[in-house]
């Protein structure tokens, strides 16, 4: 009877080993691409371009070194969808799924910097994170980045003042890590990354400014690419065979479509966002500025210092 218990019981071992190898997930393997193909395609975007958010500076710490990308009346306006003249839609994402093997991975994907109070990736040239209107610094947001799970998120503050790195998992509702971020021109500030699996979506908003956040999609193969200017993007050196390819911008829902990568071949895909379904979560609704719906509307922001300040004080008089 011992026997054939004991037998019972390394049976059942071995179905729930068997089991749970087969649920891993096997890693991704770098190597050489024979015959690699090439994608290239545009992002675009249809219908009225989404307003911008705005954030009343005087809320948040810092003010007279973060008024530098404001618009000059103490409000920081996020432009979260940049779209030219064709419809070329800036910072969206153009993912390969299923890839097991083929190409490295870059290896500054997950280092962000903080320059101007806001987070940008670290592989963006400075040029590129700011642009002049009407003698204005303006801001070009989010200059989304994309990381790989379970990995060191790194950020390198080149601003004078304190930041504090939030990650949230926005699909899941919950904060997954949270280090400070010092004043440091040497030393970069990092901590681990861990999403629920199956995730793809996660947020970084600093905790002293709102306005100071970028998205991350999250990925498990190095075959993707982020829209510049114009919405245009190419994916390089990618093994032939059909994929499924995933494009995906902030507040917008995932597009799906199927491709076939040609030997040493390139194949055209392109993707098309409709403006009228963008998607944002409630608390990010606003009418018109993120400060309490009784204060006075004849109140003046521009120019107040105190933390809970909506006037000058020479207008009291």
């Amino acid at each position: 009877m011992k026997k054939l218990v004991r037998g019972c019981e390394r049976l059942a071992m071995a179905v729930m080993v068997c089991w749970a190898w087969g649920s891993i997930a096997w890693p991704y393997e770098a190597g050489e691409v024979a015959n690699g193909g090439t994608i290239t395609g545009k992002v675009t975007l249809r219908g009225p371009i989404p307003e911008p958010r705005v954030f009343p500076m005087v809320l948040y710490p810092f003010g007279d070194f973060c008024k530098k990308i404001s618009n000059g009346e103490g409000l920081v306006l996020l432009r979260e969808f940049n779209v030219d003249g064709a419809g070329g839609l800036q910072d969206a994402v153009v993912a390969v799924q299923g890839v097991p093997r083929g190409k490295a991975f870059r290896s500054r994907d997950t280092e962000l910097v903080t320059m101007n109070c806001m987070f940008h990736p670290a592989d963006v040239p400075e040029g590129e994170q700011f642009e002049v209107h009407e003698g204005r610094l303006v801001h070009v947001h989010p200059l989304l980045t994309v990381m790989r799970n379970h990995t060191l998120l790194s950020v390198a503050n080149r601003d004078p003042v304190d930041h504090a790195a939030q990650v949230y998992q926005p699909e899941k509702g919950n904060r997954v890590l949270s280090f400070p971020i010092p004043v440091s021109f040497k030393k970069a500030a990092s901590g681990v990354v861990d999403l629920e699996e199956g995730r793809q979506i996660a947020q970084i908003i600093c905790e002293m400014h709102e306005y100071m956040q970028t998205w991350t999609w999250v990925v498990d193969n190095p075959y993707f690419a982020k829209t510049r200017k114009g919405g245009a993007f190419t994916i390089e050196k990618l093994p032939p065979g059909t994929y499924k390819v995933t494009a995906w911008h902030p507040h917008m829902k995932p597009i799906e479509k199927s491709v076939t990568v040609p030997p040493d071949g390139t194949v055209s895909l392109d993707f098309e966002f409709d403006a009228r379904q963008v998607v944002r979560p409630i608390y990010e609704t606003q009418d018109q500025f993120r400060i309490p719906p009784e204060r006075d509307p004849t109140a003046d922001l521009k120019g107040c210092e105190g933390p809970f300040c909506v006037r000058r004080e020479h207008e009291h008089h």
